[in-house]
């Protein structure tokens, strides 16, 4: 069962990432997210913050509706997504190594070529300490 503070620990560990000041968490690399805190909006309420759930870069409606339809328990959307390549993830949901997985796989599809290293085809986790 994954938590916030994995997010953050497994973002973190990637090479030029960024944290973005927020009531939750929000990850990005070369100014592009790629993770961040669900902000739940009811109508007529206020947002919450949700550690709970983040939302995740996934790169296109392909690879977003094999999710959605393959791991329900794990993965779902909302109105307000549709048409972006974004899912929410249940954290509790999945284990760190899990966690690991699609936080680097959202990181990767993010990352400009420039910034990659000729060490990319490492696995970031093992480099980075993370999923261990």
């Amino acid at each position: 069962m994954a938590d916030a503070d994995d997010v953050r620990r497994v973002a973190l560990a990637l090479p030029h990432t960024v944290e973005i000041a927020s009531d939750g968490f929000d990850f990005r690399v070369a100014g592009k997210g790629f993770v961040w805190s669900y902000p739940e909006r009811i109508p007529g309420k206020p947002r919450v913050i949700r550690l709970d759930i983040a939302v995740l870069f996934v790169g296109d409606e392909a690879e977003k509706q094999a999710l959605l339809l393959g791991e329900p328990e794990v993965f779902f959307t909302t109105s307000g997504y549709d048409g972006l390549p974004l899912v929410l993830l249940r954290l509790a949901a999945v284990d760190l190594d899990r966690l690991t997985e699609l936080v680097t796989d959202a990181w990767r599809m993010r990352v400009p070529d420039a910034l990659l290293s000729d060490r990319e085809g490492e696995p970031l986790g093992d480099r980075a300490g993370v999923g261990k």
